[in-house]
């Protein structure tokens, strides 16, 4: 009995020593995730942040740094889920509230997002920084709402296309143009010319783009929701993935792999604008392609060819910049034409995010889509741009906060109902450019090597044999002029990941 009442406190002293001694783990798993952070290593800052919960999950400050992290990588539901956790922890932490604000806004749940920023006002009154972040939220609120207003109006009014009253013809070019003249069609002379001056940081004469962007729509418009192509005997195809406005990294995989043509085609699969800053080069040069090759150049849209991620990110400014603001409505009619999908050869099926968060869907049913609109917040066409596979069975919530997690299972279950054998599909950033799973079934393929110039991570592309097997390569960024990322997205989002 003596040495029982003796051994308890010892206990007792032993289990504080244990816990004091993991929260001092967890404070230097928490900075070290922050030194990553600074560095744009978001992936092993978020690994980091995450060694740190476990070790102590009754810390705010870390939910919210991971918070943080989920949205540097576009995961907005894990993001939201996160500062919800910190907030409950800690109802008074502020951080905590702008981080469930700027999840809330980039989910496009704008009532929520202001309701937080007051939030943030009530803890910290009369703080400039607080107010300036909720006026700006307010503004493109309201900037937003009145645009998807518009855009209501004008579906309901059956309104004609902004490409109907383009009228390049009559445009003049000027002596003092130094760049690539456009004849009567577009030429590999012409997209070689193209690339090198844009490399150069010339600008493509405005009408020689608005001539491009029609053209290609017109040939976009009349492609189904779900395209066919072919892949015949001795033949080879190659698939990438996001580009995301990197020109200079997207004009390197031509060098490496040869430039679009009858003999060697090509699928971009969407996400070619945003965060980069060379987004309108980009696409001036797809479609450049398009227009030269329509049967052998395709591409699909990913869920940055939309007018909302365009404000936020980066390309709409982008455009106003480099062109004027009457090009964005082409960009965006332009975007509305893109395909969904693509299938290979009968049994390969590319499209940009993934499955979906129901069985029994079927090429028809992808085919039949209307996809000429911005896209919805759920349904077929936003699970379709938006989802991810996970590495176990069944479906989840999608830690982007729309869209579906899917797994395995689900992969393989849509590939036999359809006859197909393998899903490409891109969205989301790998160490090497690509990564297969779902027992080989599906691959992801990224193309924008050291994304945002912070992240590291190498390139990939696929190029298919006519036996439909896959043969990926890997490569790394190259060198581009000093134009940092996001250089012409507006304070509606910058400000969001300040504080």
């Amino acid at each position: 009995e003596y040495m029982g009442t003796l051994q308890w406190p010892l206990v007792l002293i032993s289990m504080s020593d244990a816990a004091s001694d993991a929260a001092a783990r967890a404070e230097v798993l928490k900075t070290e995730g922050n030194l990553l952070f600074e560095q744009g290593k978001y992936l092993q800052s978020l690994d980091k942040y995450t060694a740190a919960i476990e070790l102590n999950p009754s810390n705010a400050v870390y939910f919210s740094n991971r918070s943080f992290c989920h949205m540097k990588l576009e995961a907005y539901g894990s993001a939201l889920s996160d500062a919800e956790e910190s907030i409950r922890l800690d109802s008074d932490y502020v951080k905590g509230y702008y981080r469930r604000g700027s999840a809330n806004f980039c989910m496009r749940h704008y009532e929520a997002a202001i309701s937080d920023f007051k939030e943030v006002l009530k803890l910290r009154p009369g703080n400039p920084t607080a107010k300036a972040k909720l006026r700006d939220c307010e503004k493109a609120v309201k900037a937003l709402k009145f645009e998807q207003a518009i855009q209501t109006s004008a579906e309901m009014g059956g309104a004609a296309s902004p490409f109907d009253s383009v009228s390049w013809e009559t445009m003049v070019v000027e002596d003092s143009y130094k760049g690539p003249h456009l004849g009567e069609s577009v030429t590999k002379e012409f997209i070689v010319e193209l690339i090198a001056h844009q490399k150069a940081q010339g600008k493509l004469h405005a009408k020689y783009a608005l001539r491009l962007l029609k053209e290609a729509w017109r040939i976009f418009s009349d492609e189904p929701s779900l395209v066919e192509v072919p892949v015949p005997t001795g033949s080879e195809f190659t698939v990438c993935g996001d580009v995301h406005g990197q020109f200079f990294d997207f004009a390197n995989i031509f060098e490496l792999n040869g430039l679009p043509s009858e003999t060697n085609p090509y699928l971009f699969n969407g996400d070619f604008v945003d965060r980069g800053s060379f987004g309108v080069e980009v696409v001036l040069t797809m479609v450049a392609c398009k227009v030269a090759y329509p049967r052998h150049f395709f591409m699909t849209r990913g869920n940055h060819e939309s007018k909302t991620m365009n404000a936020m990110y980066g390309f709409e400014g982008e455009v106003r910049a480099k062109y004027n603001d009457s090009f964005n409505p082409l960009f965006t009619e332009l975007f509305n034409a893109l395909p969904l999908c693509v299938v290979l050869g009968g049994k390969v099926i590319v499209m940009h995010g993934g499955l979906f968060s129901r069985d029994g869907v079927t090429l028809a049913d992808i085919k039949a889509i209307d996809r000429k609109c911005q896209p919805p917040d759920s349904g077929l066409m936003c699970e379709l741009l938006w989802s991810d596979p996970q590495p176990y069975p069944g479906r989840a919530m999608s830690k982007r906060g729309v869209g579906v997690a899917f797994g395995p299972d689900v992969t393989e279950r849509f590939l036999e109902s359809n006859g197909l054998k393998l899903l490409v599909r891109s969205h989301e950033v790998k160490d090497e450019g690509y990564f297969i799973e779902a027992n080989g079934k599906l691959i992801t393929v990224f193309s924008a090597p050291n994304y945002c110039d912070q992240v590291g991570n190498k390139g990939a592309f696929i190029r298919f044999d006519s036996d439909l097997q896959p043969h990926i390569t890997s490569f790394h960024a190259v060198p581009h002029p000093n134009v940092r990322p996001m250089q012409y997205a507006g304070p509606s989002l910058l400000s969001l990941f300040g504080l």
